[in-house]
């Protein structure tokens, strides 16, 4: 398991890194947010504690912008233990579990292999729509019998919708999603691009994507 921990306290940090050493875990150490974003970009990890303090930025910042971008790694909050309003606010953004400082390396320890634990269940499920069938841990689709090729960004789009079928989603929501915070040289037009991709890829088949005007774009099956 490999862990990503991003806490400027350098006593702290060091002390979770020897604890989790030790209990045979790797753990990263990133010192900022901008730290955090460069692991990020060359690493894959299991779980991620985010302090929310941070020198260059809030930790909540960095949330934000793996749950914009669709990244659902788990994250664990560090607060101060009073502030009852961080905690909110971190579960409001997207964050799966706070821990309150100081903190026993022990509970962080357990807290943790829960986090993972509960992640790995969750990706091995499935979403079923009539003939579509949509696989959560590596965003990969069957349509009846046969794998649906998908792009990276086609398949970041399929995710947000069927994550949300039923519901409508702005053009500018699924923009974020599949662009994040990257620099992008593309304007929000650019969804109705993929949404055609995705249309001719379902088409002939009982799974439909609809437009309401003003409102944004839907998956269902077909009436």
């Amino acid at each position: 398991m490999r862990i990503l921990m991003v806490e400027d306290a350098e006593d702290l940090a060091e002390g979770v890194v020897a604890h989790l050493a030790r209990s045979g875990l790797t753990c990263d150490l990133a010192a900022s947010v901008e730290e955090a974003r460069d692991f990020r970009a060359v690493q894959a990890y299991d779980a991620i504690i985010l302090d929310i303090n941070l020198p260059d930025g809030s930790g909540l910042s960095l949330l934000r912008e793996m749950r914009v971008g669709a990244d659902r790694t788990p994250v664990l909050m560090l607060t101060a233990l009073a502030s009852v309003d961080d905690r909110v606010e971190a579960l409001d953004q997207g964050a799966d579990d706070f821990l309150g400082k100081p903190f026993d390396q022990r509970e962080l320890e357990a807290r943790l292999r829960a986090l993972v634990r509960r992640d790995a269940a969750r990706k091995s499920e499935t979403i079923t729509l009539g003939s579509l069938t949509y696989v959560l841990k590596d965003r990969s689709a069957m349509l009846g019998t046969l794998p649906l090729d998908l792009t990276r960004r086609e398949a970041a789009l399929l995710d947000a919708l069927i994550r949300h079928q039923g519901q409508y989603l702005s053009k500018a929501r699924l923009y974020d999603t599949l662009y994040g915070f990257e620099d992008a040289d593309v304007g929000e037009n650019a969804i109705e691009l993929y949404i055609a991709r995705l249309r001719k890829k379902f088409s002939g088949s009982d799974v439909a994507i609809t437009t309401q005007r003003g409102i944004g774009y839907r998956i269902g099956l077909n009436d």
